[in-house]
C-alpha cells in the first residue's frame, strides 16, 4: 500500500513475528467489517494482555491500527463511527496480501478464508482460520517470540542508563546535596526511634529522591493544555511522528485537540530519557524511564520493571537490607509490592526487572495469589521462557568478572526464597492508584474505591510471634490519627481505619470542619451500615481464653448502633459507652469477630444519626476502640 508507513514497518519484522501479529490485526479488521453495528468490535483495551504483549511491542503493529482508522482514547483504541471503512479495508487487504505471500503459494487458499469473529479486545481466532504450518514451532512458542522481542527490547533499553554523559546531565537536574542532607536527617530520626535500625543513608536517599521526583521534578499528563488558549483538550487519535520525534524515540504522537480553538497540540511519547530530563512530563512509562536514570546517576543500583498488564516502575537494590526494593515514582511509594494486586485490583501475569547485568522474572514479589497468577500465565511455556531468560543473561554477563557473576547468582537465590515466602498486605498496600485523572484511573479499575474496599474488608488479624509469646492480642484505634496500634507487637502502627477491617458495608470516615469533629458513619442515602473486625488465633496454635472490648458510639434522634462479639459458638452484645466489657461464652474459640451495625435516623441526614468513635479533632491521644484477647495454647 503506497504511503503506508505502518504496513511498511510491520513488514520489516521477521516472518514468524509478522505472521503472528498480522493474524490479530486481520481479526480486528474483519470483526468490524463483518459486524459494522456491533460496538464491542470497535474498541480495544490498551491494558489487555493480548494487546500489550502481542501488538504494542511489535514494530508497525499499532501504527497499522491507526492507519485503519483507530483513534486513541484514555484507556482504549476506538474505531469511531466517522472513520472510513474503505480505508480500513484497504489496510486490511494490504496486510492480507503480504501475509499470503509469506505463507507461500501452496497455502494461500486456506489463508484466504475470513477469520472467525470474536469479541474484542481479547481476540482469539479459531484454529480453522490459521493454515497448518508444520515446519513452524507450536503456536505458544510463536507467541513467545513476540513476547521475547519485548523482553529483548527492554533489556537493551536499560543500557542507555549507563551512559556517563547522560548520567552527568541527570545529576545536573538533581539537587543531590539537598537530598543527601535530608536523607541523613531522616536516618538520624529513624535511629533515634529504633537504636537497632540497620538501614543506611542510601535507603533514605531513595525515599528523598522519590519525593522530590514526584513533588518537584516530573508532572503527569492526562491531556495537555491548548498551546494557543491554554484551555482543556481531549485525545483525538494520533499524529505521524516528525523527524525530531523519531530522533528522541517517540514513535507515537498523541493529538490533543482543543474544541474552542480547533487547534492540535502534539504530545510526543518520548522513550529517550535524555529528552525526558527536558520535558519532565508523561505517564508511567516516561516516569519510570526517567526515574531509573536518576537512580543510576546517583550511583544507586536500579532496574526497570515492566508489567504485562500495562504499568512500569523501578526497583533499587538496598545494600544494607540485601534485597531489591519496589519503587514507584508515580505514586511516591517504596517497598509496597502488593500495591498493584491488592490495592489497584490488577490481575497480574508477567512482571520482569531489567538491569545492565541481568533480567529477572519478579512476578512473584508482586503477588500473594500465586495460583491465580499461574492460571493466567498461558501466553508462553514456562520452560521456554526460563530457557530464553537464561540465554539472554548468559550473553549479557559474558564480560563480567567471576566475582560479579557469583554476586548476581547469590542475589538471585535470595530473591527466589523471597518469592516463595508467604505474603500478606502491609499498611499502604491496599489503596487505589493516585496518579492520573479520576476518570482515567476509574476506567482502568485502579482507583481502589469499591474494588479495593472489597479486598480491604477481608483483612484478618492473626497474632504474631511476639503476641503469641505474650499470649495477648491488644489492639487500639484512634479515629483522629486514623491509626491502629498493636501494643504487644512492638507498638506496630497500621494507618487507615479500612486497613484493619474485615467487613465494610456502607461505612465511611466523616470530618466536620465546622464542629472540629471526626467519626465513622453510614454513606449518605444508605439505610444501614456494618463494620466487622476479625481476630483468628488458630494459625498460631492458640485459642481464646477471654475477650474484653471497649467502643465509643453516639446516636441522634432515632439512630441506633448495635455492638456485638461473635464466635462460631456464641454471641455477646455490649454497649458502645466507652467502658471496657468482658465477654462471656467465647472461651475455647479459635476466632472472634467484633461487629457494629448502624441504622435508623430521621430525615435527609438519617445516615449521620448513628456514629462510631465520634471525637474532637484535637484529641490525638484517646483511643475510641480497643479489644484485648487473652490466648492459651490449644
Amino acid at each position: 500500500m503506497a504511503g503506508s508507513p505502518g504496513v511498511s514497518a510491520l513488514c520489516e519484522n521477521p516472518t514468524e513475528v509478522f505472521l503472528d501479529v498480522s493474524k490479530l490485526l486481520l481479526t480486528y479488521a474483519d470483526n468490524i467489517l463483518r459486524n459494522p453495528n456491533e460496538e464491542k468490535y470497535r474498541s480495544i483495551r490498551i491494558g489487555n494482555p493480548t494487546f500489550s504483549t502481542k501488538l504494542l511491542p511489535i514494530k508497525g503493529a499499532v501504527e497499522c491500527l491507526f492507519e485503519m482508522g483507530f483513534e486513541e482514547a484514555e484507556t482504549h483504541l476506538v474505531f469511531p463511527r466517522s472513520a472510513s471503512v474503505d480505508q480500513l479495508r484497504r489496510v486490511r487487504e494490504t496486510i492480507a496480501a503480504e501475509r499470503d505471500q509469506r505463507l507461500g503459494a501452496d497455502q494461500r487458499a486456506s489463508s484466504s478464508s475470513t477469520p472467525t469473529s470474536v469479541s474484542s479486545p481479547a481476540p482469539s481466532p479459531t484454529a480453522a482460520s490459521e493454515p497448518q504450518r508444520p515446519i513452524e514451532p507450536p503456536l505458544s512458542v510463536l507467541g513467545g517470540r513476540s513476547f521475547l522481542g519485548t523482553l529483548q527490547s527492554n533489556f537493551q533499553h536499560v543500557m542507555v542508563y549507563e551512559n556517563e554523559g547522560l548520567q552527568q546531565k541527570a545529576l545536573r537536574c538533581i539537587p543531590h546535596d539537598e537530598l543527601s542532607s535530608r536523607a541523613k536527617d531522616r536516618l538520624c530520626k529513624a535511629r533515634d526511634a529504633d537504636p537497632e535500625c540497620s538501614l543506611a543513608v542510601e535507603d533514605m536517599l531513595v525515599l528523598e529522591l522519590l519525593q522530590w521526583f514526584k513533588q518537584d521534578f516530573f508532572s503527569w499528563v492526562d491531556s495537555l493544555p491548548c498551546s494557543r488558549c491554554g484551555g482543556s483538550t481531549h485525545s483525538s487519535g494520533s499524529l505521524p511522528p516528525s523527524t525530531d520525534d523519531l530522533r528522541w524515540d517517540a514513535g507515537r504522537v498523541e493529538n490533543h485537540y482543543c474544541n474552542a480553538c480547533s487547534l492540535t497540540t502534539r504530545f510526543s511519547r518520548y522513550n529517550n530519557p535524555e529528552k525526558l530530563l527536558e520535558t519532565r512530563r508523561g505517564r508511567c512509562g516516561e516516569w519510570a524511564n526517567c526515574f531509573t536514570l536518576c537512580c543510576r546517576a546517583l550511583g544507586l543500583e536500579a532496574r526497570y520493571v515492566w508489567d504485562a498488564t500495562d504499568h512500569v516502575w523501578t526497583e533499587v537494590y538496598s545494600q544494607s537490607q540485601r534485597r531489591w526494593l519496589h519503587c514507584d515514582p508515580c505514586e511516591n511509594t517504596c517497598d509496597k509490592p502488593l500495591l498493584y494486586e491488592m490495592g489497584w485490583g490488577k490481575k497480574l501475569s508477567y512482571i520482569f526487572a531489567f538491569s545492565k547485568d541481568q533480567m529477572v522474572d519478579v512476578t512473584w514479589r508482586y503477588s500473594c495469589k500465586h495460583q491465580e497468577v499461574l492460571s493466567r500465565r498461558k501466553q508462553i511455556q514456562e520452560t521456554w521462557l526460563l530457557q530464553n531468560i537464561n540465554e539472554l543473561n548468559a550473553v549479557r554477563q559474558q564480560s563480567l568478572s567471576s566475582e560479579r557473576k557469583q554476586e548476581l547468582l547469590e542475589r538471585l537465590l535470595v530473591e527466589l526464597v523471597e518469592f516463595i515466602s508467604p505474603k500478606s498486605p502491609k499498611p499502604g498496600e491496599m489503596g487505589g492508584r493516585i496518579s492520573g485523572s479520576l476518570a482515567w484511573r476509574a476506567a482502568r479499575g485502579e482507583t481502589g474505591g469499591a474494588a479495593a474496599a472489597s479486598k480491604v474488608k477481608d483483612f484478618v488479624f492473626i497474632p504474631t510471634e511476639s503476641e503469641k509469646q505474650a499470649k495477648t492480642f491488644h489492639l487500639q484505634y484512634n479515629v483522629v490519627t486514623d491509626c491502629y496500634c498493636r501494643l504487644h507487637n512492638n507498638q506496630e502502627k497500621i494507618p487507615g481505619w479500612e486497613n484493619g477491617v474485615w467487613k465494610n458495608e456502607s461505612v465511611f470516615k466523616k470530618e466536620e470542619q465546622d464542629w472540629k469533629m471526626v467519626y465513622l458513619t453510614r454513606t449518605e442515602g444508605s439505610l444501614s451500615g456494618r463494620l466487622c473486625w476479625r481476630i483468628v488465633c488458630a494459625p498460631v496454635g492458640m485459642t481464646i481464653k477471654s475477650v474484653s472490648v471497649r467502643a465509643v458510639s453516639q446516636t441522634f434522634h432515632s439512630g441506633a448502633v448495635h455492638w456485638r462479639l461473635r464466635s462460631p459458638q456464641s454471641t455477646f452484645e455490649f454497649p458502645g459507652d466507652g467502658e471496657m466489657h468482658s465477654a462471656t461464652g467465647l472461651t475455647g474459640s479459635a476466632e472472634v469477630v467484633v461487629e457494629a451495625e448502624l441504622s435508623g435516623g430521621d430525615g435527609d441526614a438519617a445516615w449521620q444519626h448513628a456514629q462510631l468513635f465520634r471525637q474532637s479533632l484535637k484529641d490525638t491521644e484517646t483511643s475510641s476502640f480497643e479489644i484485648v484477647v487473652e490466648m492459651e495454647d490449644v
